[in-house]
Formats: C-alpha cells, sequence, structure tokens
C-alpha cells in the first residue's frame, strides 16, 4: 500500500464537489484537478470560481493543486477520485454515462497499485457493478490484485458556508481491509471532523443514497399535509410552529424539492429495488408528490388572482430566485421551472429575478432570460421563490412596491410574516 510521502492525487471533475476537495487536499500533497472542459481550467487557473463554492484566496491557499484538462497530466498520480456529477434521464432513470466515462479516462492512465474512489452518488453495488468493470477493461489490470477501489459519499452543501469539507464528518471504504484503511488514512488528512470507516462499499454507497432519501420522504410529508391545510383553510406554518414545541418534532417544511440530491438520489435506489423484484412504494410515492408541488404553487396563486379580480391572460409575474436553493447559483434541477412551466399555460408575461445565477446559463438550460433590476409597480402577482439573502433583507413594503395597486404576494419560503403576505404554501 501506498505510504503517504508517495501521495499524488487527481480530482475527475472539478464542480461543486471536487473543487473545493481539490482545494484542501492541494494545502497537503500534491493533486491534479482534472476536468474535461477547458473553459472551467481556464477559469480555476485565473484563480476564479463561477460556483462560489471556493474564493480566490482559498485557490491559492492550495500550493500544491495544478489544474489540466489533458489526460497524460494524470500518470503520475496513484489516488484518483471520481466526483463527477450522477443525474437521471427523461425517464427518471439514474444516467451513469459521466461515471462510465470518468472510469474509462482512469481506465487509460490507471498503473499496478493504484487506488480509485468514487465519491459520485450511485445505487448500492454500482462501484462494483459498473465502475470497476469498466477500469479492468480500460487498463487491463486485476481489481484487488493490481488495483483497488473506494467509496467515500461526498456530503458537500452547496452555498453553505458553514458545513465545509473539513468539518463534515466523512464515511470511507474500501475494497480491501487494507484499502479500506489507507483511504480512512487519506481522507483524515484534510477532515477535521473525523471518518466513518463503513464494512464495504456497498454500505457506503446505500448510506449516502439514503441521507437524502430520508429528508426528501419527510418533505413530501409535509408538502401533503400544507395540501391537507390549505384546503381546510390553516395556516401550515402556525401548525408547524404548535407542533415544533415538542422536543422530538423535525422541524420540516413545505416547498419545492429540487438541486442534484434529495430530488435526484431516491431515484437510484428505486432503480436499484426494483431491479431486484421489490417496489418502494413510500419513497416513489414520495418523488411523485414532491415532483408535482411546482404546478400546485402555479394553480394556488392563478386561484388567488381570481380572488382578487386580476386578470390573469397577460398579467404581468415576477418570480423573484431560480437557483434550487438560497445563496447559491446552482440552477441544475431547480424546481422552480415546474412552477415557471406551468405558469406559461396561462398566457402570462413572467419576469424572473435572481441576483446569483448566471444569465448565459439560464439561457443555456432553461430557455430564459432572467431580468437584471426591479421595478416598482410593475407586477399583478410576485412570487418570492428562493430565501436569498438579498430578498430576506428587504421590508414587505419594498417588496410590495413592486406590485401594482392590486397585486397578490405569495410567499413560499416563509419570508415574510403572515400578515405581510397574500398566500403562504
Amino acid at each position: 500500500m501506498l505510504q503517504n510521502s508517495e501521495l499524488k492525487i487527481a480530482i475527475i471533475g472539478l464542480g461543486y464537489v471536487g473543487l473545493p476537495l481539490a482545494v484542501e487536499f492541494g494545502k497537503k500533497v500534491p493533486v491534479v484537478g482534472f476536468d474535461i472542459h477547458q473553459k472551467r481550467i481556464d477559469e480555476l487557473k485565473s484563480m476564479q470560481d463561477h460556483t462560489l463554492e471556493v474564493t480566490p484566496d482559498e485557490l491559492l491557499a492550495a500550493t500544491q493543486l495544478s489544474y489540466s484538462a489533458e489526460l497524460q497530466d494524470l500518470k503520475h498520480c496513484n489516488f484518483f477520485i471520481v466526483t463527477v456529477p450522477t443525474p437521471i434521464d427523461d425517464f427518471k432513470q439514474p444516467d451513469l454515462t459521466p461515471l462510465i466515462k470518468a472510469s474509462q479516462s482512469i481506465g487509460k492512465v490507471l498503473k499496478k497499485g493504484d487506488i480509485v474512489v468514487y465519491e459520485s452518488t450511485v445505487y448500492p453495488g454500482a462501484t462494483e457493478e459498473v465502475c470497476i468493470p469498466v477500469l479492468e477493461q480500460v487498463s487491463g489490470l486485476k481489481f484487488n490484485q493490481d488495483f483497488f477501489a473506494g467509496y467515500s459519499p461526498e456530503r458537500i452543501n452547496p452555498g453553505d458556508k458553514l458545513h465545509r469539507v473539513t468539518n463534515i464528518l466523512k464515511i470511507t471504504s474500501g475494497s480491501t481491509p487494507e484499502t479500506a484503511d489507507y483511504v480512512d488514512q487519506v481522507y483524515n488528512l484534510i477532515v477535521e471532523a473525523g471518518t466513518h470507516k463503513a464494512p464495504s462499499i456497498k454500505v457506503a454507497e446505500a448510506a449516502k443514497v439514503i441521507e437524502n432519501t430520508q429528508r426528501d420522504v419527510n418533505i413530501a410529508l409535509i408538502n401533503e399535509l400544507a395540501l391537507i391545510f390549505n384546503k381546510l383553510d390553516i395556516d401550515t406554518e402556525d401548525v408547524l410552529k404548535a407542533a415544533g414545541t415538542k422536543w422530538n418534532f423535525l422541524p420540516f417544511r413545505p416547498g419545492l424539492v429540487g438541486g442534484h440530491c434529495i430530488g435526484v438520489d431516491p431515484y437510484y435506489l428505486t432503480h436499484k429495488a426494483q431491479s431486484i423484484g421489490l417496489h418502494p412504494e413510500i419513497i416513489l410515492a414520495a418523488r411523485r408528490l414532491n415532483d408535482r408541488m411546482g404546478e400546485y404553487v402555479a394553480t394556488q396563486l392563478i386561484k388567488e388572482m381570481v380572488k382578487k379580480r386580476i386578470q390573469v391572460v397577460g398579467s404581468k409575474i415576477l418570480v423573484m430566485g431560480l437557483s434550487f436553493k438560497e445563496n447559491c447559483p446552482d440552477i441544475r434541477n431547480s424546481k422552480i421551472i415546474d412552477m415557471v412551466n406551468a405558469l406559461k399555460d396561462y398566457d402570462l408575461d413572467l419576469d424572473i429575478y435572481d441576483p446569483w445565477v448566471d444569465p448565459e446559463e439560464v439561457k443555456q438550460e432553461y430557455g430564459l432570460a432572467p431580468v437584471e433590476n426591479l421595478e416598482s409597480g410593475q407586477y399583478d402577482a410576485i412570487i418570492l421563490a428562493v430565501a436569498h439573502d438579498q430578498f430576506k433583507a428587504m421590508t414587505s413594503q419594498e417588496m410590495h412596491a413592486l406590485g401594482k395597486q392590486n397585486h397578490v404576494l405569495y410567499d413560499l419560503k416563509y419570508i415574510l410574516d403572515k400578515e405581510e403576505s397574500n398566500i403562504r404554501l
């Protein structure tokens, strides 16, 4: 097994997960950050990060970190960490294409004694059933004889400046007991919060995929309660505050469940369950309910506009926020889009404002053009869709001032007090 003095790490994929990891390791040992997009490499070489996960000062502090889009620059590395995304396709099935391509690339430079660790979220068994065969086929090497593997699920929370790589406890695992010990040792170089060594790669994979599945199911329950309470003309937040006085009540809130984790990871587990003949009823029911919330929100807004005798067709609507969560530019799988698409069916004039997102990325991903500035007195309805700090700093008077004399203010994120908005989820 390698010694730390010989350790040379390659991070494959420099997104929200890979870059923070590369920076922290780059403060300790030689690291090559690899990404297939030359634009991303050029950006990082100029000490800039458009994801805003790492500051220029933090990039400068990683003195042993270099960047490359050339596979040959990984030949001297002996510890590979894969942090590519694992999305789902249009049929809600796992898309392992990025993972397979990353494995193919590593296989071309893999040597005897090397270790490959996967951090990408997958279903239990995927590392050994999908990735390892690709490594063997491309490299010509034998698994657990010539090279070894591990799995250490990412726990990055985009936009969170409190919970970072170094202070979040890390799950580790390896394909042999010796590999598991070494993988654990490597991560302990940077993770101050410590590690939890899982007994197998499959256990580590399963632990990751149920973390977000559990949250998805809990949020689905609260969303369903919100539907019930709205029908009963009861304020959901009032109910949750009252119930929250009990010490063991879980503090979940209703909302649009998007992003690259909670809205995606459960499908990896359900895919695997169905492949072995099990139908995961609760998980899939939660997914269906959460996926319908964007359309529900749009319908609630239209109903409120009708109540206030506001002409719906041709009305001007402002959606405040597009990223999948607050204080983050990440627009992947943003469920705000579901709401926007549902509203478009009513032939509305829709403006989207989000100071965090990249307009070019929004145009490319969703075909939308966010407005750059807000003007007072313009809107028939305003939707507070994301709780960015900039929006939370606004007073209710400032928000209402954006609307016409007769307008609807829909507070999706409980930014305002109940009396300060017309409708809440």
